[in-house]
């Protein structure tokens, strides 16, 4: 029975983490494939795992022992005849859909049942064990969980991916989801040992019932964490190493805090995570102020960030080890836990972007573990606590609230407009005045496009599209006298509308509303353009699949936040989507600069598939003219573009499998 509990706790939690990113990657190309659309699955999984441990306490509390068992065997039959897992077309966005709120249906009408009922493992093995064995210690159940979803979060992308196609893992998946059926309904099903329990449980609970003070404060430690997780995440991914594998790392530092919190209390020392906090909260907070104080590259900012999220969690989780309460209040305890990593998801996920113009989570959130730590040190006063514990976690976390406040109010401010929304914030920011003031569009901290504010420069194309860029090649190429239909998919600024001419026709396609605010009111080269000019709103990959082909001269892809990658749009199945839309003498131009990933060899497997020739261009920056290094691979007839100097044929790529909607991998592909 021992190995039954352990391996369904296993089990469950294992499932529990794959099925995260599985479903993420099926559904989020949908939603751009952004950081918030990952930020929105995650509050889905937080309120899922509520709705779970509140079926557990309720069905523990309220319900007999078999009557319980019955009716978990029942769900999770239901649940196993979902499977597999397979989100419906009828979920993909269309325009003026709120992204949120329709990511959150498609998670609930896809996987909600499944995730639903692995919610609710943890916390009613739990209960069942600590029924079957009065008197033991179920909390080392707890810790064994956090480590199989560590196995299960860490393994997708090292293991999983790289081998099998989405298809196949959600086969497996569903195969496990079976296996983990059996296994929990033959555990709740052979309960012998449950009827006499309740009493002696139930007297344990009255015994020693928490108060409301002890609730709240088990659900703000829970809370804190997860919000120090999600803004973290956020930011790291969004500003310093926009790579999706970083995504897993803050994860893995959350729950290895979980472990190492719940399996002994050996792991957590007020004397040294205290401290840390003291040093760490204005820095960080200094340095997401002030981006220019954070060096340089992705290491040691990637460093300072999980050093904070480790930190953060494992004082907030390891004073949240030490207020467990006793085993008759299990339930109740990992409901109210449950409960403030759902308060944590929805602040981070769906009021923060419409409360703040700016991601100010994060700075609200390392005060907020300063001051939850220091109040759990007062709670439980008769517990023996380190000498002048109390005086001193008092001084820590006022005066170092009020140091940082007071900071924060003398702190000079860089005048910018900005805004926020579902897809992260935008902003622009004017040089100082000067023979060559420039105006700058920022998404996070990435660029995405300057325009000289000089009324003889203000057309001249800029940043990645300069005139010797692969963009301005791919202009220069498809033009033969008539007039050029170009589509951009990826708005930015509107720079690529410094190349139009009379009689042109530009069609632009952007999924974020903002840009497009943004491009037309502060920048003036779709007003400059005399061409005729047309928006698409939506995911470009989406509204092109719904177009008549437009037999562009030129199709120009560079959606690319950074260093992300937008995966649906460089699958063999979106080629297909842009080949479709292009003239057969057609030039596709595809801008894959990225400081982390080499995705030149997916573009040629790609473009092999099609029977076309691939060529890369690469170009210097050039201050003076206000443009960039970039990198673009240009695609089309070899006699159209073997004249141009700086470009050079791609070389075969066979050890990188073709990237389909169905299989990508960036292990592959990483420098």
């Amino acid at each position: 029975m021992l190995i039954l509990y352990a391996g369904t706790i296993v089990l469950s939690a294992f499932l529990l983490f794959q099925v995260q990113p599985i479903i993420g990657k099926m559904v989020l190309p949908w939603f751009g494939g952004s950081a918030a659309a990952w930020t929105i699955c995650m509050l889905f999984f937080q309120v899922t795992l509520l709705l779970g441990y509140l079926y557990s306490h309720l069905t523990s509390r309220y319900l007999a022992p078999r009557r319980q068992a019955w009716l978990h065997a029942g769900l999770l039959l239901t649940a196993a005849l979902t499977l597999p897992i397979v989100p419906s077309n009828n979920w993909k966005p269309s325009v003026g859909d709120d992204p949120a709120f329709l990511l959150l249906g498609l998670l609930a009408a896809t996987i909600g049942l499944p995730y639903f009922l692995l919610s609710t493992t943890g916390p009613l093995v739990q209960h069942w064990f600590a029924q079957e064995r009065p008197g033991s210690v179920p909390y080392r159940l707890f810790a064994l969980s956090n480590f199989a979803s560590l196995l299960g979060l860490l393994s997708y992308p090292l293991l999983f991916e790289p081998r099998l196609t989405v298809k196949e893992m959600s086969t497996f998946w569903s195969l496990g989801f079976g296996l983990f059926a059996l296994f929990c309904g033959a555990l709740a099903l052979s309960g012998r040992g449950r009827s006499t329990a309740p009493h002696t449980l139930r007297e344990d609970a009255i015994a020693g019932k928490p108060t409301w003070r002890d609730s709240l404060l088990w659900c703000a430690l829970a809370a804190v964490p997860t919000v120090v997780l999600m803004a973290a995440t956020s930011h790291l991914t969004a500003n310093i190493a926009p790579v999706p594998l970083l995504w897993v790392l803050p994860l893995v530092i959350y729950l290895l805090t979980f472990i190492l919190c719940f399996e002994s209390a050996r792991w957590y020392k007020r004397w040294l995570f205290l401290p840390l906090m003291a040093v760490l909260t204005p820095l960080l907070i200094a340095c997401t102020t002030f981006p220019s104080l954070m060096p340089r590259g992705i290491v040691w900012p990637t460093l300072l960030f999980s050093v904070c999220i480790f930190t953060y969690c494992m004082a907030c989780h390891g004073e949240l080890a030490r207020l467990k309460p006793q085993p008759a209040r299990l339930t109740a305890y990992y409901l109210m836990i449950a409960a403030g990593g759902a308060i944590g998801g929805i602040f981070t996920g769906l009021l923060a972007p419409r409360i703040f113009n700016d991601d100010y989570e994060l700075t609200l959130s390392c005060i907020a573990a300063v001051c939850i730590v220091g109040m759990a040190c007062h709670h439980r006063p008769s517990e023996p606590m380190q000498r002048g514990a109390r005086i001193k976690a008092a001084v820590f976390f006022t005066t170092l609230v009020g140091v940082l406040w007071g900071a924060n109010a003398i702190w000079p401010t860089v005048p910018s407009i900005k805004a926020r929304n579902f897809y992260g914030t935008v902003k622009v920011k004017d040089t100082e005045p000067g023979t060559s003031q420039v105006r700058q569009l920022t998404h996070g901290t990435i660029v995405h496009g300057r325009q000289f504010l000089e009324p003889q420069k203000r057309r001249w194309p800029t940043t990645y599209y300069g005139s010797n860029s692969g963009a301005g090649i791919a202009i220069a190429a498809s033009r033969n006298g008539s007039a050029q239909h170009v589509g951009v998919i990826g708005l930015g600024a509107g720079t690529m509308a410094a190349y139009c001419r009379p009689g042109d026709v530009y069609r632009f396609y952007e999924i974020n509303p903002l840009v497009l605010d943004f491009a037309g009111q502060y920048f003036s080269f779709l007003r400059d353009c005399p061409a005729t000019k047309e928006i698409a709103l939506g995911d470009a990959r989406l509204v092109l699949d719904a177009e008549v082909p437009q037999q562009f001269d030129v199709l120009a892809v560079d959606a690319f936040s950074g260093d992300s990658v937008p995966v649906h749009l460089l699958t063999t199945e979106a080629f297909n989507i842009y080949f479709r839309h292009l003239k057969p003498d057609g030039v596709l131009a595809i801008h894959i600069s990225n400081r982390y990933l080499d995705m030149s060899p997916v573009v040629r497997r790609a473009a092999d598939s099609f029977h076309r020739t691939a060529f890369l261009s690469q170009n210097m920056s050039d201050p003076q003219h206000g443009t960039t290094a970039a990198t673009w691979v240009l695609i089309g007839q070899r006699d159209r573009l073997v004249p141009y100097a700086g470009l050079h044929e791609l070389p075969p790529a066979p050890d990188v499998r073709p990237w389909t909607d169905d299989y990508s991998s960036l292990l592959g592909i990483m420098k």
